[in-house]
């Protein structure tokens, strides 16, 4: 093994011993890899607070490829604070920890930690955490290979006349092609295209109205639902959260 530093944000922690946890680390230049936080779980130990979800840090470890690696330390790069201030803020951090973790476990794509940073960052500055989950997960679509067809029509590639977006047909629906289904509000249709687009480190400002954000949550929700594949257990909290609220 050799001693490497790397950055990197924990998105799981298992017990380990009665001691020990091993943390499962995103990190920038290894990937996903498991990391053995020895005795962490001791209230004098050193390794006790960077040993926890959603630490992001330079990690200085013992690396081993293809097996556990060892923590020897760790400095923190930004505490989060704000993002565990609310239930909202936590609960979508840690559905975007859960989603990163099953699509790059699926594309193996390195590009997908830096927009995971970006966003993480964005909602602990206190931008919207429903909008930037949306725009993360439209952009997972891509790294699924599901994206939705939001170039032209998905039936007939006309590029004018959009009316609506469609999860059946994958896409966006021009004038011609429409039969039936639910005609989304035209700011709706812009800003999925949008979202998809943007750099996420470069939002400035997010104001969107309810009942966009409402159809751009359902659209969303009913395109992972119908083709992702994926099952995540604090997307089903979310929900539970969104009827709460």
């Amino acid at each position: 093994m050799e001693i490497v530093k790397t950055e990197g944000i924990v998105l799981g922690e298992t017990n380990y011993s009665e001691s020990s946890k091993i943390l499962r680390v995103f990190t920038k230049d290894y990937g996903l890899i498991s990391i053995m936080s020895k005795g962490c779980r001791n209230l004098k130990s050193k390794l006790r607070g960077i040993s926890s979800k959603m630490t992001y840090a330079d990690f200085c470890i013992y690396y081993k490829e293809n097996g556990i690696s060892t923590l020897i330390s760790a400095d923190c790069k930004d505490t989060l604070r704000n993002v565990f201030r609310n239930i909202d803020s936590i609960s979508y951090a840690s559905y975007l920890l859960e989603l990163t973790e099953q699509v790059y476990k699926h594309s193996m794509e390195s590009s997908i930690y830096d927009l995971l940073i970006a966003t993480i960052l964005k909602i602990n500055q206190g931008f919207d955490s429903e909008i930037l989950t949306c725009i993360y997960e439209l952009k997972m679509l891509d790294y699924l290979g599901i994206r939705p067809m939001i170039d032209g029509c998905a039936i007939c590639g006309n590029t004018k006349n959009i009316i609506t977006i469609s999860t059946t047909d994958g896409g966006y629906i021009c004038q011609n092609c429409y039969h039936d289904g639910k005609i989304y509000n035209r700011k709706t249709i812009q800003l999925l295209r949008m979202f998809i687009y943007v750099d996420i480190s470069q939002i400035s400002k997010i104001d969107i109205k309810p009942e966009i954000k409402k159809e751009l949550i359902e659209f969303i929700t009913e395109y992972y639902d119908q083709y992702s594949g994926l099952y995540l257990k604090s997307r089903n909290f979310l929900k539970n959260l969104a009827k709460i609220g």
